[in-house]
C-alpha cells in the first residue's frame, strides 16, 4: 500500500470520527474508551505489531546498553585471535584484524539506528511543514514549494548524497552531514500528502473562525491543522525509520556513508561480504540485525495504521 494512500485513509477515518467508534467485541464488552484508549487497545491485539514494538525496544536497549556489557570494546584489537570462529572469548568471533564482532555489531546496531530515528524525525518534520504552509497559503507560496518538491523527486538522490558525503568534512561528526542528506531527500511524497489533507482542512469552520478572529496563520497551522494529521506523521515517521536504515546501510555499503574509524551495520556487511561463504560471522550477524530491524519497524508501521483506521482489514484482522 502506498504512503499516500495509507495517509489518506488513516486521515479520512480521523476526520469523519470513524477512529472514535468501538468495534462489536468492544461494543459487547460495556466499556466507553476514548480515542486513545482504542488506537492503544486496537494496536495490543496486532499480535505482530506488538511482537514488532517488543522486538525495537530490545534492540534499542541492546544498542544503549551493549557496550557497557560487553567484555571487548568495538575498537579493541585481539593480537592472539583473528578471523577466530565465535567461541567462549568472542561469542561471535573476531574479524580480520583481531576484532570482536559482537561488540562491532553492536557499535554498528547503535549508529545504524540513531541515523534512522534521526532522519526520520527530521524528514516527517520537514514533511509536515512545507505541505501544510504550502497548502495554507496557496498561490505563489504553493507554487514554489511544489516546484520545489517536483525537483527533488526528479534529481539523483543516491549519487548527490554520495558524492557530497565523502567530499564534505570528516571527522567523529561526519556522520551527521549522512543523517541532513538522507532526510533532505526523504520528505518530498509525505508532504504532498500532507498538503492535500491540508486543502481539506483550511475550509473546515473552526478553522475560518481562526483566520476570521485574525489568529496568525503559524498558530493555526500548529494548533487546528497540524494535529488532525498527527496521525500521517505518526506512521510516516515509524515507516522512515526502517527507510532511512536501509538507506544509510546501502551508502555505507558502497562507502559514499558512513566513514572509517566509525561502524555501522553497512560498513558491516560491506567488510564480510567478500568472505561470507568462508568466514559467514563476520558477514551473517550485522546481516540479520538489519533484516530484523526493518521487518519490526514496518511491523509497528503496520500495526500503528491499522489502529488508527479501524477499516483496514488487517486491523479487523487483529480484533
Amino acid at each position: 500500500m502506498s504512503e499516500q494512500l495509507i495517509g489518506e485513509q488513516v486521515v479520512a477515518a480521523e476526520l469523519s470520527g470513524e477512529t472514535d467508534n468501538p468495534t462489536p467485541e468492544e461494543q459487547r464488552s460495556g466499556k466507553r474508551l476514548n480515542r486513545r484508549q482504542l488506537i492503544v487497545r486496537r494496536f495490543l491485539r496486532n499480535k505482530t505489531a506488538v511482537v514488532g514494538l517488543v522486538v525495537f525496544l530490545l534492540l534499542a536497549l541492546l544498542a544503549i546498553v551493549g557496550p557497557y556489557v560487553t567484555p571487548w570494546g568495538w575498537d579493541q584489537i585481539d593480537d592472539s585471535s583473528f578471523l577466530s570462529p565465535p567461541s567462549a572469548s568472542h561469542w561471535l568471533g573476531t574479524t580480520q584484524e583481531g576484532r570482536d564482532v559482537l561488540a562491532l555489531t553492536i557499535k554498528g546496531l547503535s549508529k545504524s539506528m540513531l541515523v534512522g530515528v534521526l532522519v526520520a524525525l527530521l524528514s516527517t518534520s520537514m514533511a509536515a511543514l512545507v505541505g501544510s504552509v504550502a497548502a495554507y497559503f496557496g498561490m505563489i507560496v504553493e507554487k514554489t514549494l511544489l516546484w520545489i518538491i517536483d525537483l527533488l523527486l526528479v534529481i539523483p538522490s543516491f549519487l548527490i548524497i554520495a558524492v557530497i558525503s565523502t567530499g564534505g568534512p570528516q571527522g567523529a561528526y561526519s556522520w551527521l552531514l549522512l543523517v541532513l542528506l538522507l532526510a533532505a531527500f526523504g520528505w518530498m511524497l509525505t508532504a504532498r500528502v500532507v498538503r492535500s489533507l491540508t486543502l481539506a482542512l483550511k475550509d473546515l469552520d473552526y478553522v475560518q473562525a481562526a483566520r476570521f478572529m485574525s489568529v496568525p496563520a503559524p498558530t493555526i497551522i500548529v494548533r487546528h491543522i497540524l494535529p488532525n494529521i498527527s496521525s500521517l506523521l505518526v506512521v510516516d515517521a515509524t515507516l522512515n525509520v526502517g527507510g532511512a536504515i536501509l538507506g544509510e546501510t546501502g551508502l555505507s555499503y558502497f562507502g559514499f556513508g558512513i566513514q572509517p574509524p566509525d561502524t555501522s551495520l553497512g560498513t558491516l556487511i560491506a567488510d564480510g561480504q567478500s568472505s561470507a561463504t568462508v568466514f559467514p560471522w563476520i558477514f551473517l550477524s550485522p546481516a540479520i540485525l538489519l533484516v530484523i530491524i526493518v521487518l519490526s519497524v514496518n511491523a509497528i508501521g503496520d500495526g500503528l495504521r491499522d489502529a488508527l483506521d479501524p477499516n483496514s482489514g488487517a486491523s479487523g484482522r487483529a480484533m
